[in-house]
């Protein structure tokens, strides 16, 4: 069986990619760069975001020498989820650890997720340095009203907007790595 399924799909992927203004990623990247040393780098998500915030941290921790917290740990949202519900878990969360200078990046395909919304105030409560979001659907979605730099994918397609929030992220990571390409 041959189909053009595939062939349009990775270009649809190519076309969302090149739509988004690259220096978006400087931004992020001198974002972290001005973080100071007693400052850290918070990121979460949902569902596949939350596997792609795992992913971020996990990476960061290994190849770069900056400070990062990923809550996304099935104890802490359970028992933070339980205790103070669901929407309001990462707030929790940032309120606990997070201080002026920090620096947040919140991935949400759609914008919408009431957790994330809540954890971009709070954020912007205690003066993070920069809130980052990745978002898809809506570009004037809620989260992305709250960021002061707002990565959008023009889909509505969640894994297309999560394959490339993944690829961006990483590509973040290689970049302050030095890793070749």
């Amino acid at each position: 069986m041959k189909d053009n399924y595939f062939n349009f799909y990775f270009e649809n992927i190519k076309n969302l990619i090149n739509e988004i203004p690259k220096n978006y990623l400087y931004d992020v990247i001198n974002s972290i760069k001005k973080l100071k040393s007693k400052n850290k780098i918070f990121v979460f998500g949902n569902g596949g975001s939350s596997s792609i915030a795992d992913h971020f941290f996990t990476d960061m921790v290994k190849n770069t020498d900056y400070k990062i917290v990923n809550f996304n740990h099935t104890g802490i949202v359970t028992c933070f989820s339980n205790d103070y519900g669901y929407e309001k878990w990462v707030h929790k969360s940032i309120l606990k650890y997070g201080k002026k200078g920090d620096l947040i990046i919140l991935i949400s395909a759609s914008g919408e997720s009431r957790n994330i919304i809540n954890a971009a105030k709070v954020s912007k409560k205690i003066a993070f340095s920069n809130i980052i979001t990745l978002t898809g659907f809506n570009k004037k979605n809620s989260v992305s009203k709250l960021g002061s730099i707002n990565i959008w994918v023009n889909s509505r397609n969640y894994n297309c907007i999560e394959n490339i929030h993944q690829i961006f992220l990483l590509s973040i990571i290689d970049y302050l790595s030095k890793k070749k390409i």
